[in-house]
């Protein structure tokens, strides 16, 4: 009778030593959540807010990257957030048409020195290249203020304060562009790039 509790006891250890391992392994191998901005640096670059570890980021459960989600649309469109105006947005809505997402921060010099140029090749652009702007890094009035001084209210913005869809794209600094073609696919991911060469980017994505 002692062996068999003492071989009892030994394979209930070993069943929780497993689950601990796995609970840790799936917190390493997640993507680490960024840390808040500094907005004293002296380039103004900052990284994407902390969020949920698990929320927002990959393709929906059951779907593999690149497919399609049960609605339809690629998977990496399937994210949902919210206007400067509070109206709901849907990443599905993005389908069929080559996108631009741009994150930026009120406060960041640099994606100031990109907004006229944004805001242009939005509206050249218009019909054949779906433009969204990702704000992150400060508060709604901020964010709003910023739209307005910079002109670049042709194009829709997101109020994205909890970095869901930063985290989402990979994104951890601004200014930065992620451009998706019809099918939904990341053609490209980085940070800001001088007005010419964002220029041939789109254009390339526009076909």
């Amino acid at each position: 009778m002692r062996a068999g509790r003492t071989r009892v006891a030994l394979t209930a250890l070993l069943v929780a030593g497993s689950l601990s391992l796995a609970g840790c392994g799936m917190d390493d191998g997640g993507a680490a959540s960024p840390e808040p901005a500094d907005k004293g640096s002296a380039d103004g670059a900052g990284k994407a807010p902390e969020e949920d570890k698990g929320k927002g980021e990959g393709a929906p459960e059951g779907v593999a990257p690149g497919e399609k989600a049960p609605d339809g649309a690629p998977a990496k469109l399937q994210f949902a957030s919210r206007t400067l105006d509070g109206k709901e947005f849907k990443g599905a809505s993005l389908a069929d048409k080559p996108s631009v997402l741009w994150f930026w921060a009120p406060w960041c010099g640099t994606c100031q020195g990109q907004a006229a140029q944004t805001a242009k090749l939005a509206d050249k652009y218009k019909g054949k290249v779906n433009f969204v702007g990702v704000a992150g890094l400060d508060k709604t009035d901020p964010i709003r203020s910023f739209v307005k001084a910079q002109k670049v209210g042709n194009f829709p913005h997101l109020n994205d304060q909890k970095g869901a869809v930063w985290k989402k794209f990979g994104i951890s600094q601004q200014s930065s562009y992620v451009m998706l073609d019809k099918n939904g696919k990341t053609v490209h991911s980085g940070v800001a790039t001088g007005p010419d060469q964002l220029s041939k980017q789109v254009a390339g994505l526009a076909g």
